[in-house]
């Protein structure tokens, strides 16, 4: 066997990582159905133009995967959150999802997915130290 090197890098080159993800997606595709995904992005612009609330995620193998969500802070509890997610849900739908799931903390918004009917399936305790990460989804 050849002399392999492994290394730990905290900067990566952008065509190392593409490596990467390409070796693990032809993989995946020839295990499973074919894995294709689209980025999803639902963003609230003010009167210049500028971002104050935004929701980045994507879609893949029927499910959408909600990474990012945040509402600046003067228009929190206004509905602009609950807007942004029943809109990516909708996507979702056109996309031919028929499932979502993400992940929260305790000191963001467990609540707030609780009441648009997320379920938890997950804890990780102490992450971060103090708090907990909650994994959650729902049928859309």
């Amino acid at each position: 066997m050849a002399k392999l090197t492994i290394t730990i890098e905290d900067n990566p080159n952008p065509e190392d990582i593409h490596t990467v993800i390409s070796q693990l997606v032809e993989y995946n595709n020839s295990q499973a159905e074919k894995d294709i995904y689209q980025s999803l992005a639902i963003l609230i612009r003010d009167t210049n133009s500028t971002i104050v609330a935004g929701l980045l995620g994507k879609t893949q193998w029927g499910w959408l995967f909600i990474s990012h969500l945040w509402v600046t802070e003067g228009l929190r509890g206004q509905g602009y959150g609950r807007q942004m997610v029943l809109k990516a849900e909708e996507a979702a739908k056109q996309r031919g999802c028929c499932q979502a799931y993400l992940d929260t903390f305790s000191f963001q918004a467990l609540g707030f997915y609780e009441r648009l009917d997320y379920q938890i399936f997950g804890v990780l305790e102490d992450f971060p130290p103090g708090y907990k990460r909650y994994f959650l989804q729902k049928s859309i």
